[in-house]
């Protein structure tokens, strides 16, 4: 059995290279997302992301904030060789709309916005908008889980280094040349 500490460690780059896959879909795959989330509406980059490329024993962190910003700088940064380690998400799914960011490093999710729940007017009601505010934290939840499980489903099989990174290194590479 491995020490949870050496596991870690031995892992970390799975979580940074999910959000990079992860990138890529929202950019290019709608489809897929449609099949891992039924009720998607959309799945897109939010005002934030940040990058690390490591190069020999320095980091470089290239961090992308704004509404407006332009992800020029973080296409650049892909094709030297940095992953993103840190990533928004803009998630809509029926009338409803939930924003939060994903570390990858940890997986955990923060800076979660929930969409609005009817103002509880009664004591009655109270038990009712707990289950609806559980059910909200765990559609966000599920969603992670899910795009999570299609990314080791594809790391794991032969298609990873057949066509899942060249595909993302097309899609850097057009990026670039379209800057």
């Amino acid at each position: 059995m491995l020490d949870i500490s050496f596991a870690y460690s031995r892992y970390i780059f799975l979580g940074n290279e999910f959000l990079t896959w992860l990138w890529f879909i929202v950019e290019n795959d709608g489809e897929r997302l449609n099949k891992i989330e039924e009720e998607l509406v959309s799945l897109n980059i939010g005002n934030r992301i940040v990058l690390e490329n490591k190069i020999n024993d320095a980091v470089e962190t290239i961090t992308i904030l704004g509404d407006d910003a332009g992800l020029e700088e973080g296409i650049i940064s892909l094709g030297k060789g940095a992953v993103v380690t840190e990533i928004n998400l803009l998630y809509k799914s029926g009338d409803n709309e939930w924003r939060f960011t994903i570390k990858g490093e940890s997986m955990n999710i923060s800076n979660l916005k929930i969409p609005e729940t009817a103002i509880v007017e009664s004591s009655e009601e109270i038990e009712g908008m707990v289950l609806e505010k559980a059910y909200l934290y765990e559609k966000v939840t599920k969603l992670i889980d899910n795009l999570f499980r299609e990314f080791i489903k594809l790391r794991v099989s032969g298609k990873w280094s057949e066509s899942v990174v060249p595909g993302i290194r097309k899609w850097i590479y057009s990026q670039k040349n379209d800057l």
